[in-house]
C-alpha cells in the first residue's frame, strides 16, 4: 500500500473517531498547544486535560506565564510529574517575550530550540498550530509505523528509530497535516494500543504487516530490563512551637527540582543531622511505615518521621533555604505528588 494510502484512511477514520473536542484544539492558539505538547510529554490525556484547563486560566497568555513566580507554576503543575517540563515552560516563556515580543515562533528550528521541546514536540506544534508539514513521532506513532511495517526491536535503539523516521516522513502528507499528525497519534493512543490492540477496529488493519503476522503485540520491540537501584531516605516533618511544618526548596536541576520537600537525611542520622545541618534541636517521634516512590531509573523508599523543635518560639529562624509552612493556610508553591500526600496525612493527624 502507498503512503498516500495509508494517510487517506486515517484522514477518513479521523473524520468519525478523532479527539477534536480536546480542549486545546479548539482554537489552534500556539500557546494552547504548546502548553498541551509539553504537558502530554509521557503522560495520557485524560489526565492532563485538567491540569491544562487549570493552568491556562491561570495563565492565560504567555506573558502571564513568563511574569508569574516559579512557585506559582510549579504549584499547578503538582502530582503531573516530571517538573522539568514545568520549569522549562517558565524558561520558554520568558525567551520568546525577550526574543519574540511574546508572539510564539512560526520557524520549526526556532521553536525546536527553546527548552523542553525535542524534534517531534516541535513538528507537533508547528503542525496543530501553524498547519506546516512537520514530522512527528513520539511513542504512538512509533508504535503504528512498527506494527504496520512490522519493524523489528526496541524503538529506543538508534537504528530501529532511523528506521521509524523514515517511514513517518514518507507518511507525513503535503496537505492537511494537522489532521493527519491528530490522526496517526489518536490512533495510538485508542485504537492500536500498547496492551489490548483493538484491530478489529483499526482502518488499516487489512494492510498492517504486525496483523498479518498474527502478533501485533511483538511490535514494537520491548525495552532491554533495567534493574532500578533503591535510594533509602528520611523525610523529616519537623513542626515548630505555632504547629508549622519545615519545608526546603530542593536545588533547581535533578529530580523534584525546584520544588519544596520535607528536609532528607540518613534514617538512623536523624538527630545529629537536624543539630548540624539545621541549627535546631528536634525531638523526632517513631517513624511512620516506609512507602516506596519509583522514578524510571531508580526506587526511593521514603521513611517519614515527624519531629519538633524543642524550645520552638514565635521568633524561630527558618534555616537556609527553608521555610516553616502553615498547613491550615496553604500558600502556592510546587509538590511532588508523594510529599503532598505527606503534607495531607500530617494535616489529619494534627
Amino acid at each position: 500500500m502507498s503512503a498516500p494510502g495509508l494517510a487517506q484512511r486515517l484522514l477518513a477514520w479521523y473524520r468519525r473517531h478523532g479527539r477534536k473536542e480536546l480542549p486545546w484544539k479548539q482554537a489552534n492558539d500556539p500557546y494552547h498547544i504548546w502548553v498541551s505538547e509539553i504537558m502530554l510529554q509521557q503522560t495520557q490525556v485524560a489526565t492532563v486535560v485538567p491540569y491544562f484547563e487549570r493552568f491556562t486560566t491561570r495563565f492565560p497568555h504567555i506573558r502571564d506565564l513568563a511574569r508569574a513566580d516559579i512557585d506559582q507554576v510549579l504549584h499547578l503543575w503538582t502530582g503531573l510529574g516530571y517538573y522539568a517540563r514545568a520549569r522549562n515552560l517558565h524558561k520558554a516563556a520568558n525567551l520568546i517575550m525577550d526574543r519574540h515580543g511574546g508572539r510564539f515562533p512560526r520557524n520549526f528550528e526556532v521553536v525546536r530550540a527553546l527548552p523542553g521541546i525535542g524534534p517531534s514536540t516541535a513538528a507537533a506544534i508547528v503542525a496543530f498550530a501553524f498547519a506546516q508539514r512537520a514530522v512527528v513521532l513520539d511513542g504512538n506513532v512509533k508504535r503504528v509505523l512498527a506494527r504496520y511495517h512490522a519493524i523489528n526491536g526496541w524503538p529506543g535503539r538508534r537504528e530501529v528509530e532511523r528506521q521509524l523516521w523514515a517511514l513517518a516522513e514518507e507518511h507525513t502528507p503535503r496537505s492537511r497535516v494537522r489532521e493527519y499528525t491528530q490522526a496517526i497519534m489518536d490512533l495510538g493512543a485508542t485504537v492500536c494500543r500498547r496492551a489490548n490492540p483493538d484491530c478489529a477496529h483499526c482502518p488499516l488493519s487489512d494492510t498492517c504487516a504486525a496483523q498479518a503476522c498474527g502478533d501485533p503485540l511483538a511490535y514494537p520491540g520491548a525495552a532491554p530490563r533495567r534493574h532500578r537501584p533503591v535510594r533509602v531516605v528520611a523525610m523529616l516533618m519537623i513542626r515548630d512551637g505555632r504547629g508549622r511544618v519545615l519545608l526546603q526548596r530542593r536545588p533547581p536541576a535533578g529530580v523534584w527540582g525546584g520544588l519544596w520537600g520535607f528536609p532528607e537525611c540518613a534514617v538512623d542520622e536523624a538527630p545529629a543531622w537536624c543539630r548540624d545541618a539545621l541549627g535546631l534541636r528536634v525531638e523526632l517521634d517513631c517513624p511512620w511505615p516506609p512507602r516506596r516512590h519509583t522514578f524510571s531509573h531508580f526506587h526511593l523508599d521514603i521513611t517519614p518521621i515527624t519531629g519538633r523543635v524543642v524550645g520552638a518560639s514565635d521568633r524561630l529562624m527558618e534555616p537556609a533555604g527553608a521555610s516553616w509552612y502553615n498547613l491550615d493556610r496553604p500558600d502556592a508553591r510546587g509538590f511532588a505528588a508523594p510529599i503532598k500526600r505527606l503534607l495531607e496525612q500530617l494535616k489529619e493527624t494534627s
